[in-house]
This record gives structure tokens, sequence and C-alpha cells, in this order.
């Protein structure tokens, strides 16, 4: 029986299109094979670090947290090696013995990103002497400094090289690595460490270079490996592994490979012993907030800001209110947020203050009266009976989730605030990695093996393109597919090298909108990572930063919002008055008609020909009806029938029934369908007597399915109504619907906060339609699909489009009486810094008289001949004599 093995020296699809071991499958092979532990040393990146414990604990092994990094030859900051890297670096395998060790991981893989990048992420010697306390230190495979040293047979260089690295980690966690994947070169060399290591006391260790699972996925890996370097199975030259031993073996093929070696096995338990860090995944770390003098702590602040403005929102408290912000904010400090909601408003201040728009609400957020009366969001939750524990539940405590909209214009302005505010060491951006869906790895294999572009494309097109589609669900479900596999070689193997590699992590880049505000410098508490387009980002994604108590926030910016401002300023100036959106009349008629004539080209959410059918089955006349819309139009909801009973029982063509009368008041809103997951939640609460809380975690255990946990959470519910005279086999009833329906629920304060977006821009169109499709022109000038659906909508709705005029014209898209004048934004091949110039120098000295004055008066460096050109060929020309013709001569 064996003694036992530990695998130090693994490579998760993390080392990107190099590894093919998903974490969960590492963590899962490793724990079927018996062992107590298992690292995670990916190429010089942490990227897998927090996944990888949080499934390691899980699955009750002990995670090592290692990386193999790059050390350099020379200085880091030399970038002048030969492009193949041969000799530029040598391979190190770190791993993580404590929490300092852990740091000093972190920031070493940050200097190779940020200072030490040249084709890899490097680090050298000075940098590690730096940052080597708490680590230990592998030799590492092949390409390793003291393995090479030998390998040549520079036998004195080698023990001089190891005796260095002994003395910076410290004899106890200094070791060498030998592998055996059947290479010739390793043997030599392990048997060259082994005598190195009893000349000079250092222990030897036995590892695998594991890249994949199992034997068997040797042939996928090939095809990842085509993939990584752009060539096919059948060039000669192509980057492959010299071997197929490159997997995660049990102790037994291990105790079998260094039957010579036997301490080596042995001191691969001792390394996992010696090595014992804990990731705090509980604790909070938010970056401290500065408070006004008469307040020492953050709770104080938040509490005094939020009756203030309870008071400023109602002007007359009823107690429920006070007694719903008291809830809310005991709970906040509770759980430590407060300076959560103190950061927040901040930046929500700062936009405000700086005329920078900020949406009414993104998410469950907007269901938090808290959040409310500080301004964060703009829609009254008691009004629209929104439920705060949707958004925070006392009873599963995790991170908020506030969610900004900002003008897209100027959603980087307040970034750069947060910057300044927090400090650029502290603040960055979050990274995200595509992974290889369904479709995706069919054509990345198919390119691989070769096959035809017609090929590739005929298989993918057979997967289904819905979200979350599998290749093998896809294969379950689409016969053609199947049947691919009997027909040839080359198609079964794109099959099942495409379902070994599905899911994989592919690349890295940035997120759109995250962005991480550290408690202080950045690589004390998160690696980062610089993407090849020279963005810093964390090596951490969001779920993983969200897991170790970071700050994360998503700063979105919204087109809808822009044109919001923009349309509201043109029909102010057109009507002499400033129209002001928040306080526009939530019944108007005009508006109704509008949505129900599905007149919403150009209308926030509301414009997709879906869309419009829906509207004009509904007939929306109350918001009620909005945020109803917003929530049901969506793949679950059409496919099972709801969006045809909603509007049938709307218009009393099909009867309303409940099941229960205590149902009636949670669901007459929406005429009997469940539409929100807040829905859910009050429907335990009313009939169960769930608190609003539990109620929140039985959705969410509906939301996943699983059959021991909805079993538990069915009795629960049962036993509970049976309290309130509910009878079983009823109980049993309601529960199996809200079950059916829990998986389609929408949050309502999000579909409300959109709602109301939507509203303001249908209100808009419908009182003000030129000025309201002016700014959407304005918002789409790189999009000529969409000015020409907006400028056809303009025409129907009988708004007059005047042509480009560089006499006129301004860059956006401009008002003249009730006709709409095109903007030379929207031209293309005409920059904003050529509109600038020409708008400029017709303000300085008055309209052009001809072309040959315009190319005078405007500096050539802003306009030269091909943007002249453009505008000639666009008619903004016309006004200055000739045809177009002669001017274009």
């Amino acid at each position: 029986m064996s003694a036992g093995f530990v695998h130090l020296h693994n490579h998760s699809d993390y080392s990107l299109l190099d590894g093919a071991c998903r974490l969960d499958r590492l963590v899962d092979r490793a724990k079927g094979l018996g062992m107590p532990a298992i690292a995670l040393t990916d190429h010089g990146n942490l990227f897998g670090t927090v996944e990888f414990y949080e499934m390691a604990k899980a699955a009750g092994l002990k995670p090592i947290i290692g990386c193999e990094v790059y050390v350099a030859h020379g200085s880091r900051l030399d970038k002048t090696r030969s492009a193949d890297g041969k000799g530029a670096y040598d391979h190190l395998v770190l791993l993580a013995r404590n929490r300092d060790g852990y740091k000093n991981l972190m920031r070493l893989s940050s200097a190779g990103y940020l200072e030490g990048f040249h084709y890899k992420p490097r680090i050298d010697k000075d940098i590690l002497s730096r940052h080597a306390e708490g680590l230990l230190c592998l030799s590492a495979c092949l390409r390793g400094e003291v393995p090479q040293l030998v390998l040549a047979g520079y036998l004195d260089g080698a023990e001089k090289a190891a005796a260095w690295y002994r003395d910076l980690f410290g004899a106890e966690f200094y070791y060498l690595e030998i592998q055996d994947h059947g290479i010739p070169e390793e043997r030599t060399v392990a048997e060259g460490l082994i005598d190195l290591g009893k000349r000079m006391g250092i222990p030897v260790v036995a590892t695998n270079d594991c890249h994949y699972l199992a034997r068997e996925d040797a042939e996928a890996h090939e095809v990842l490996l085509c993939i990584q370097t752009g060539k096919t199975m059948q060039d000669k030259d192509r980057f492959r592994f010299a071997t197929d031993q490159v997997y995660v073996k049990s102790a037994e093929e291990m105790e079998a490979l260094f039957q010579g070696a036997p301490d080596a096995i042995r001191n691969s338990l001792e390394v996992a012993e010696k090595c014992d860090l804990t990731l705090d995944t509980e604790r909070v770390q938010l970056p401290e907030f500065p408070l006004p003098p008469e307040f020492h702590e953050a709770e104080g602040y938040l509490r005094s800001l939020a009756h203030e403005g309870l008071a400023r929102r109602y002007g007359t408290i009823l107690p429920e209110m006070e007694q719903r912000l008291t809830y809310e904010l005991d709970t906040i400090c509770q759980v430590g947020y407060a300076r959560y909601f103190l950061i927040v408003r901040d930046f929500i201040e700062f936009a405000r203050g700086n005329g920078i728009g900020v949406g009414p609400g993104r998410g469950s957020a907007a269901g938090s009266l808290v959040s409310y009366v500080l301004g964060i969001t703009d829609i009254d939750p008691l009004k629209f009976n929104l439920l705060f524990e949707r958004f925070l539940n006392p009873e599963r405590i995790s991170m908020p989730d506030i969610d900004i909209d900002f003008d897209y214009e100027n959603r980087g302005r307040v970034i750069d605030y947060v910057l300044e505010k927090y400090g650029r060491e502290n603040v960055t951006q979050i990274i995200t990695f595509g992974t290889m869906a369904a479709r995706a790895v069919v054509r990345d294999v198919g390119r691989a093996l070769g096959m035809s572009y017609a090929d590739q494309d005929r298989v993918a097109k057979l997967i289904p393109g819905e979200l979350g589609m599998t290749l093998t669900r896809a294969l379950e479900i689409v016969p053609e597919l199947r049947s691919l596999t009997q027909l040839d070689e080359t198609m079964a193997k794109l099959i099942r090298c495409s379902l070994a590699l599905e899911g994989l992590a592919r690349h890295a880049s940035t997120h759109a909108a995250g962005v991480l505000i550290a408690p202080g410098r950045l690589s004390d508490y998160v690696p980062v990572y610089r993407s090849s387009k020279g963005d810093v980002t964390t090596q951490f994604d969001m779920t993983s930063l969200e897991k170790i108590g970071l700050l994360k926030m998503d700063f979105l910016g919204l087109r809808t919002l822009t044109v919001l401002e923009d349309a509201a300023r043109l029909a102010s100036e057109g009507v002499g008055s400033p129209i002001d959106l928040k306080v526009i009349p939530l019944d108007d008629a005009a508006t109704y008609a509008l949505l129900s004539k599905a007149q919403t080209i150009g209308v926030f959410q509301l414009e997709s020909s879906g869309m419009r059918e829906l509207l004009r089955k509904v007939m929306p006349d109350t918001f009620e009806d909005i945020i109803a819309i917003n929530a049901l139009f969506r793949p679950g909801p059409i496919q099972s029938g709801m969006l045809d009973d909603f509007a049938k029982r709307k218009h009393g063509k099909q009867k309303v029934t409940y099941m229960h009368p205590a149902l009636e008041p949670i669901l007459s809103n929406t005429h009997g369908v469940i539409a929100y997951q807040d829905q859910v939640m009050q429907i335990a609460n009313r009939l169960a007597g769930f608190s609003l809380a539990q109620g929140d975690l039985l959705r969410r255990a509906m939301g996943k399915k699983k059959p021991d946990e909805m079993a538990r959470m069915k009795q629960t519910f049962v036993e509970g109504c049976g309290k309130n005279q509910v009878p079983k086999r009823k109980a049993e009833e309601i529960f199996d619907l809200v079950e059916k329906f829990a998986g389609y629920g929408f949050p309502r304060a999000h579909s409300a906060a959109y709602a109301l977006l939507s509203y303001q821009c249908a209100y808009l169109k419908a009182h003000y339609p030129a000025a309201y499709i002016a700014a959407a022109l304005t918002s789409e000038v790189g999009d000529t699909d969409r000015i020409v659906t907006l400028v056809e909508e303009a025409r129907r709705l009988g708004i007059p489009i005047k042509p480009p005029d560089v006499n006129t014209s301004h860059g956006a898209f401009t008002l003249e009486g009730d006709a709409i004048r095109f903007g030379l934004n929207a031209i293309k091949n005409v920059g904003k810094g050529s509109v600038l110039a020409i708008v400029a120098a017709r303000e300085h000295g008055g309209p052009f008289s001809s072309l040959a004055d315009l190319c005078r008066r405007v500096d050539l460096k802003a306009i030269n001949k091909r943007v002249v050109e453009s505008l000639v060929l666009a008619g903004a020309c016309d006004s200055l004599g000739g045809d177009r013709a002669q001017l274009f001569e």
C-alpha cells in the first residue's frame, strides 16, 4: 500500500492555453487519488488562487498556493533578450508557507508583469532576494537554473546556484526537484540532482509536471498547444510536448517511477506539511473613508447622513419609514459595511455635483432605503414595495453589490476621481477571463485539426445558441451533431477534443466596468497583471475579489443617460424652461399611448421587435405594467408562456385565479404571474412564516435546483404553512408552483429602476420627439445602421432631417425649429478634432464663403484631404456653391 504522495507542480487552465486542468477537476482528481493536499503552480500568475483554495478546502484537501515563476538572467528590467526567450530566463517553483509567503508571492508575480515582462512575466534574483520570506522553493523542471547547469555538465555552477537558493530560502525550505516523464534528459538530471543533494545536504522531492488530468487527455492537450501557437496538427514543426506523461498520477505510479529515491516521494508530504497558508475569506477589507472631525466612526456618520436624507426625501416621516431605516442601518453597521455606503455615496455626489448623469439604480441595491436617502439610488423603495433583504440578507452575509450607471461619455471622470481620492497605487481595473464555450471551442479545435472553415462552421452552427449551452447538452438534444462522431475519425476527434477543452480559460482581458479599491498598496492585497494592451488589472476576477472581502465596484457607462440629458436640454431650450425628469408624472396619458402603440424605436429596453410585439399585446397603462414587462421579457418567461398569460389576464381574456387568498396581494400587480424574485420571498413570508431573509435563502436554493436542499426547504415551507392553517396538499401545490417559476423571476428593484429610464425616454419622445430623436442620433454617431434606423423613425414622425452643412452643423445633431440638423460627427472619416476646428473657425470668422475659404481658415492639420472629400460627398459643403462633382475636383 502507498505511503502517500502530494502533487506539488500543477498547471491549471489559468496557465493559459498551456495547462488543461480545470480547477474543480484537478481537486476532484487529487481527492479521488486519496491525496491529503494539492498545489497550484501556474506559469507566472496567481489567477486561480482563491477559486482553487476554496475548492480544495471544500473537498477536505490542504490547498498549497504557489507559482512557477520565470527568473531572468541578469536584470528583469533588461528587455533586449532574444524573441524566442532562449537563455532569457529560468523556471523556479515557489510555494507559500504562510501569510508572509503569500504576500511575497503576490509581490513577485505583480513585479513580473509590471516590471519584468518580456515575452514572459520575469522576476530576477534581486527582487527574489527581497521577497523570499515565507516561501518554500523547488528547483523546478528541466528549465530550472540548477537542472540546466546539471544537464550542461557545469556541476560547480550547479552547486553554486543551489547554495545561493538554499541560503536565501533556508536549508529547511529549499528542495531539488526531480521529474521523470520518460524524457532521457530528465533521468540524467535527476541522477545529478540526487548526487548534488547528497553532497550539499539538500533534500530532493519528486514531482510530476502536471498539465492535464489523465494520460488520455494528451491528445486534447496537443490540440490546445496548437490553439496557443496558431499551428495545426499537420505542422511538423509545431510546439508539442515530448511525452504523454504530464498528467496527475497516482501515488503508486509516482512510487514506481522513483523506486531508487523513496525519500523524494516522502518529501512531497513533508513539503505539504510545511505549507500552511490560511486565506481569510470572511474578513471585509474596505479602504478607510475620511470622516468629518465630529465623527469618530463610519457607522455614526452613516446614520447621521441617512436620517438627514430621510427628512429630505420624505418631509413628513412616518413611523414605518423610521423603522425600516433603523433596521437597514442596524444590518449594514452590524456586518461592517458602513464605509462601503459612504464610499459609494461620495463618488456619486462627485458625479452629480459635476453634471455627470447617474442612473436611478441598478440591480437589487435599489431595494435599499438607505441607498435611496443617501442619494445613491433614485427610486423610492417604499413607494414601489422593494425589499432590502434581496439586496443585503442579514442571514447570508456577503459583500453588497451596488453597481452604478453613469453617462457613458463621463464615466471615466468618476473613475479618475476615485483614483485620485484613494491613490493610484491602491486602485485598479479588474481582470476577466474568456473561456472556450461550446461553439468557440469547436471552431478553435477545428482550426487546430486543419479542418476547413466551412466544416468548422457547419458543426458549430449545429450547437444551439442558448445562454449556457454546453457541448454535452447539445450532443444530447441535436441528433445530427451526435451522428457526426460516427462520420469519420476527424469529426470524432473534433468532438472528443472539444469536449475535453470546453470551459477552459482561453484569454485574460479587462472587465468593462469593474474597479477595485484596495485598503492600501495593491500588491499587499491582490496580485496585479498587465495586459498585452497595457491595461493594469487585478489577477483575481470579480468573484475571487468578493470572496476575500475586497471592494469591487462596477462603474458602468449607460448611453441612455446621455440621451436623456441631451434630450432634456434640447427640449428645455426649445420651450424656454427647464425640464426635470425627476418630477415628471408617472401617469402621463401621451406616454402610455406611445407605449401601447409600440412606437418605441430609440426607447431604452423597449425597442426590439419582440418587445414592441409585447407592448401591443399588453398595452401598458400603468407604471407597474412597465416594471412587469421589463422583468418578463426574457427567454425563460417567453418560452413558458408567462408573457401571454400576463397580457390576456390584464385584458380580462383569461381568468386570474389564486391558489390561496394570501397570494392575491402579492401577485395582483402581475395578474397572478410570478414575475419577480421578491414575490417568492413574500410568498414564503406570508404563507410559511419565513422571515424575508429566510425567503431569500429559499429563492437562492430554488435557483440552484439542488435536490437534497430543495427537499429540506419544501418540508420547512409546508410545515410553516401548516402553522398558518394552509392544508398540507395546498402548501405542496403552492411550493411546486413557486419552484417552477422561481428560476424565471427577476429582481423587482432592478426592473423598477430600469422601467423608470424606459418611461423617461418614452415621455420625452411623446412630448418632445424632435429633441429626443436628435439626442438619440448624437449618441449613435459611430453606428451607421442605427443612424439609418433613427432617421427613418424621425421621418415617420414627420420630423424633417436637414443635411449636414459646414456653415450650420455642429458635431452633434441639433434642432432648427421643428427640424433636426445632421451632425458632422456622424460623417464617416470626419473625427471630433476636425469638427471642433471647423466650428471654431466658423465662430471666429463667420460662415465660410467657399471651399477654398474653408481650407484657408481651418488648420489643415485638423482637416486633411480625406476629411474634405468626406464632407463634400456627404453634402456638407453644398451651401458653398457649385455642385459636388466640381467641389470634389
